[in-house]
């Protein structure tokens, strides 16, 4: 029996979304064509293969092991026929990117404008994340971040020197309460803390004292998951906060904002660029690598 590959390519697309319209936007059809490349893949097969609501989508027992089945063969066979494609030419096709929030302001900007000029056949599709996931299976081709939570899998192209994390804090606030000597003072101080989602608990604030890392668990007055406001409300001398000190540079250098605790503050390994295999790898993803290392 023969299949209708564009039909598998949709049941593979709704069966990693569970989403019909996300799944429509990434295969850059409309959502009725979705409906009836399933309904007629179904219709061949003989099979129900999903359970549709207006709230949800899920696999039947016959879905889920046609998804096992299916998956890992139209990812190999959408990258060879990328791959063949790209040889004929320059690099061309969609890049889709994960990358972290703290890693935007670290490769965005000069980096991306100069690849999109030179590679123009190339569209990057960049989501800034802090969620961790399988990158591969959410259907991106590489993502960006720390290297140390990075899964060992990956391969990994380093796209930033060295980095590190401050303590920082308005001249005002420091005039009124005073500079912590020591990041077990930081208890006694109002603080500005981060956290990646509700629910969760704040970020520990790392520091290393004789070669030996120690974090401290802050109590901060000031919870959130947005940058700008940590940076708005320290700068204005609501409380100490902490972070990447790149995204606090401009803010340091115009004396708004100063450092503290330096003595503890280590550089460690940057940004890397990862992504599964070297094994054919798009040319896209190729370029974008070359560029980086440039």
């Amino acid at each position: 029996m023969q299949l209708d590959k564009n039909a598998l390519d949709v049941f593979v697309t709704v069966a990693e979304t569970r989403n019909f319209r996300v799944a429509a936007e990434r295969l850059g059809v409309t959502r009725p064509a979705i409906s009836q490349a399933l309904r007629r893949l179904e219709d061949r097969l003989n099979i129900s293969l999903m359970r549709r609501t207006t709230r949800s989508i899920s696999l039947t027992e016959a879905g889920e092991r046609l998804y096992a089945d299916v998956a890992p063969a139209m990812l190999q066979l959408n990258r060879a026929v990328s791959d063949i494609t790209e040889l004929a030419g320059e690099p061309r096709g969609q890049l889709r990117l994960a990358i972290s929030s703290i890693a935007e302001r670290i490769i965005g900007g000069e980096l991306l404008a100069s690849f999109i000029e030179r590679y123009p056949q190339v569209e990057l599709d960049i989501t800034v994340t802090d969620d961790e996931f399988d990158i591969v299976a959410q259907g991106y081709d590489a993502g960006v971040r720390l290297g140390e939570i990075i899964a060992q899998d990956m391969i990994a192209v380093p796209v930033s020197s060295r980095q590190r994390q401050v303590t920082v804090a308005a001249p005002c606030y420091l005039a009124r309460y005073g500079t912590p000597q020591h990041p077990n003072e930081l208890i006694q101080h109002r603080c500005i803390g981060w956290r990646k989602g509700p629910g969760l608990s704040p970020y520990r604030w790392e520091f290393a004292e004789n070669g030996r890392e120690f974090d401290v668990a802050v109590n901060p007055q000031l919870t959130t998951n947005d940058m700008g406001v940590m940076i708005r409300t320290a700068c204005a001398g609501g409380g100490i906060t902490f972070g990447m000190e790149e995204t606090f540079r401009s803010y340091i250098d115009r004396g708004e904002l100063v450092t503290l605790l330096d003595a503890w503050l280590p550089t460690f390994a940057g940004f890397y660029l990862y992504f599964p295999s070297r094994k054919n790898l798009a040319a896209k993803l190729r370029a974008l690598i070359d560029h980086v290392k440039m």
